[in-house]
């Protein structure tokens, strides 16, 4: 399943130039990510209590097109799950017409918090604490 949700670029994301700033995607990519984990039932509170949390291991992104103030995109997340204990979300930046402004491939995992450690089992433990897998591909 690939999750998606809608955002609408703001004249404080601008950098000199007059387009959208660098860092300004990965914050895009850091919401979609965070609102696909609430989607699936994964609030803050939730997996602080569990004592789980997610981490960003490697992020790697390809800007492709400007984006200006105005612009609506949407931003995907689509899960892509393995052995072991980091996976991948990949995402894109698209403008209404499907011009794709930038791609992510993030490497992550699900830390204990209290041991400070990655969980051997990402994968199950998502599903455990998960009320809609289905948004995380699982």
């Amino acid at each position: 399943m690939t999750f998606a949700v809608p955002v609408t670029v703001r004249g404080y994301e601008l950098d000199v130039n007059g387009h959208m700033n660098q860092a300004v995607y990965h914050q895009y990519a850091e919401h979609a990510r965070w609102e696909a984990m609430r989607a699936a039932g994964l609030v803050p509170d939730k997996m602080l209590h569990a004592g789980l949390g997610p981490v960003i291991l490697e992020s790697t992104v390809r800007h492709l097109r400007e984006l200006h103030l105005g612009d609506e995109v949407t931003i995907t997340c689509e899960f892509e799950w393995g052995e072991g204990k980091a996976f991948r979300i990949n995402q894109q930046i698209r403008k209404l017409d499907g011009t794709v402004s930038a791609e992510f491939r993030v490497v992550t995992g699900l830390m204990d918090l209290t041991a400070r450690k990655l969980v051997p089992n990402p994968r199950e433990r998502f599903r455990e604490l998960s009320e809609s897998a289905d948004v995380l591909g699982l």
